[in-house]
Formats: structure tokens, sequence, C-alpha cells
């Protein structure tokens, strides 16, 4: 599993419209760990093309270091033409919707090594953020993410990562979307075992539709956190706080993760690898999530994004 949480740290991931130059301002300014311009759902088809260069204007900006791209589905006429204008500097990575099958990735990858070697930039330098929401990406979920994974690994190099969308998901399967979310268990747990069979790093989880209803959404990342989740797609500023809240370890968990290393570490010199820290059982698993919770708040207070 990737653990480079210095690095990595997703937490939140801001969707804007690419051609709403106001939104745009206000989300790179804002405490999001990602921000992702959007040229699909959020942009008419009247304006998609006009939306690149916006986009391109937003990457080019510089305000800050990850700003991802989601271009319009493979199965669209627009794909191509995404790519072509905002592949460059300054583009942190690429967000694909609707990802079916494992060609799906193998294609975009293609495109994306090409321009980079066209525009003098690293292979593989561009992040690529699959979406699984649709009912036949999610049938494929092993097919995408491990047996295509470990037969040609080099081409997927640049995924790290995936995110799961309930509302195309949910249309596409005729289900309803409910506030308390149960429908969405299934789809939720086989993201997090695929995640970590495929040794990717753990999911982002879907949106919260309720702009209004900050208590339910909050309810709904604590969720998304213990099912094992590190961050959401957040499609209002608004959400972004809250997620970030519930997905940083609070003052009591650092210093409760800080006594359970110490105290292990010292009782390991000793030969002893199964101890009791007030009252509670700890080994090597419950260091190893002691030690992960450490890194998130270390890349936290550092703000290392």
């Amino acid at each position: 599993m990737n653990t480079d949480t210095k690095n990595n740290l997703l937490r939140t991931l801001l969707f804007t419209p690419a051609n709403h130059e106001r939104r745009v301002t206000k989300a790179l300014g804002l405490d999001a760990d990602a921000v992702i311009l959007d040229l699909e759902d959020a942009v008419a088809n009247s304006e998609k093309v006009s939306a690149r260069q916006d986009a391109i204007v937003a990457i080019k900006s510089g305000s800050r270091s990850k700003i991802y791209v989601r271009v319009n589905a493979l199965d669209t006429q627009w794909t191509l033409g995404d790519l072509q204008a905002v592949v460059g500097t300054g583009l942190y990575g690429v967000v694909l919707p609707k990802v079916q099958g494992p060609e799906d990735i193998e294609t975009i990858d293609w495109l994306l090594a090409t321009l980079e070697r066209e525009r003098d930039l690293k292979i593989g330098s561009i992040d690529l953020l699959p979406i699984i929401e649709t009912a036949k990406g999610f049938t494929n979920l092993n097919k995408i993410f491990i047996d295509h994974r470990y037969r040609s690994s080099i081409e997927y190099q640049r995924v790290k990562r995936f995110t799961f969308g309930a509302g195309d998901f949910c249309n596409d399967v005729g289900m309803l979307w409910t506030s308390n979310e149960r429908e969405l268990d299934v789809v939720r747990n086989a993201c997090i075992v695929t995640a970590r069979a495929a040794n990717l790093e753990a999911p982002i989880d879907t949106v919260w539709i309720h702009l209004k209803d900050h208590e339910g959404l909050e309810k709904s990342v604590v969720r998304s956190l213990n099912l094992g989740f590190q961050g959401r797609l957040c499609i209002h500023p608004d959400q972004v706080s809250i997620t970030n809240q519930v997905f940083t370890p609070t003052a009591d968990e650092v210093l409760r993760a800080q006594k359970i290393v110490d105290s292990f570490l010292e009782a390991e010199k000793k030969g002893l690898a199964a101890i009791q820290v007030d009252g509670m059982f700890v080994d090597y698993p419950i260091l190893y999530k002691a030690q992960k919770t450490l890194a998130i708040h270390q890349a936290i207070s550092t703000g290392s994004k």
C-alpha cells in the first residue's frame, strides 16, 4: 500500500465548473487538498469546447500544487480535445469519469503518455483518477484494478487511487439514493477491499448532494472514514471545512497515537510485541494504525498537500 501520506494527502477534492471564473477563483483559494476543474457534468454541451481555455488559465495560475481536470467520458466526442488542451505544466492529474473496464485506463494512459512525450513532460507524471460510477464499472472492479494491474503494471503507474460516483451509479442501476445511504454499502465496501487488494491507496468516496444539510454531511463523512476511505469528493465550498475536520485526527487522537507508538517501541526493545496501553490491547496492527495517524497529522501540520 502506498503510505507516502505527506505527498498524497487527499481528504478533500473540490469540484468547480471550469467555465465559471468566480467559482474557480474561490475554489483555488480554499483549503481543499485538491481542486477538480470540471469539463464534464457541470458544463453545458454548448460550452464544453470554450471551457477548456478557462481550465488552462486556472492551471497556469500556479495558485496550488494539485489541480485536476475532469475530462468528458470516453464515449463522448470531447475526450481527446479535453486532454490535448489541458495536459501541460501545472496540471497535477486527470479525473476520468465512467470507467467501464481496463481498456479505458489503457486508452487514457496511452493518450497521456503521448502528450507528455510531445510536451517534454516526464512520462507518467500526470496523475490519473478513475471514477467508478456505472454497473459495468462496478462489476469490473477486479478486472480494472487487480487482475489487469498485475498483468501490465506499467500502464497503471499513474493510477494511485480511484473514486466512487454515487449519482451516476444510482441513476444507471435505478437505485434510490437516500439520505442515510445504506443502499451504497455494498459498493463502498467493494471499493475499499479492491483498492487494498490492488495495493492502491485508499479510495476517495462520493459527493454529498444535500448542500444545506451539514449535519448529514458530517455523518456521511464519518461513515466514509470508518469504512476506510481516505477522503471525499466535494461539490460546494461549505463542504470542505467539515470534510477536512472529519479526516483530520483530533488532538486527543494524536496524543493517544503517540503514546501507543512510544509505549510499543519501548516494549519491543524488551522483546515484547503485545502490550496494554490504558487498558487497550496493542500489537503490530494497532501500532501501524497509530503510526498512520501520526503521519496524517504531520502532513497536515506541515502544510504538505
